[in-house]
């Protein structure tokens, strides 16, 4: 994914208090700038964009101007836009040697935000994965309707704990980064 965008020359900015229709209309007008998308859906007020450095920064200016705030990300790529196509053709290629067998359980995939129990659809949706938005505030609404009450953030931190509690409040997310967190999992797990 690095090699597709040199570095320095894409960009990422969180945009809070911007909704999913504005903030697409602003990224079209600061498309004239060069590349920018919606990039993460990551909870209601809360959306990444990403694409090329001056674009961010045009559609960072257009955030502000209608009253919501751009916060620069420091990451090595402009991720989940159209600018990572080279990334996505080539995990296309690497996925060829790849065999998918059948599927314990279906996956959310955030590409759609739909479950996937289907082994002939999870190169396609892979790939798509790279250079399309993430849909994680819809996938976790999704989860919730399917029933899903608890969720397992695995590593350190707590964003995605966070963002799900505003996204969907019927699911809560367990901590898994030491031996309490995986005593607390289990039982989590247990009383579900």
């Amino acid at each position: 994914m690095q090699e597709a965008v040199p570095p320095g020359e894409g960009a990422m900015a969180a945009v809070l208090n911007v909704e999913d229709s504005a903030l697409r209309a602003i990224c079209e007008q600061a498309s004239a700038a060069g590349v920018v998308s919606p990039a993460n859906f990551n909870a209601p007020g809360q959306i990444v964009i990403a694409g090329q450095k001056a674009a961010v920064a045009r559609a960072s200016e257009l955030v502000a101007d209608k009253g919501g705030k751009a916060i620069p990300l420091k990451v090595s790529a402009p991720f989940h836009c159209s600018l990572m196509r080279p990334a996505a053709e080539r995990l296309a290629v690497a996925l060829e040697r790849v065999s998918i067998g059948p599927m314990a359980f279906p996956v959310i995939a955030n590409v759609d935000a739909e479950p996937n129990d289907q082994p002939a659809r999870v190169k396609e949706l892979l790939v798509r994965q790279v250079d399309a938005p993430v849909l994680w505030a819809r996938s976790i609404v999704r989860a919730a309707e399917l029933g899903v009450t608890v969720a397992l953030e695995i590593g350190p931190g707590k964003v995605l704990a966070g963002l799900v509690k505003r996204i969907d409040k019927r699911i809560r997310v367990v901590n898994v980064s030491d031996a309490a967190g995986v005593a607390a999992a289990m039982e989590a797990i247990s009383a579900s």
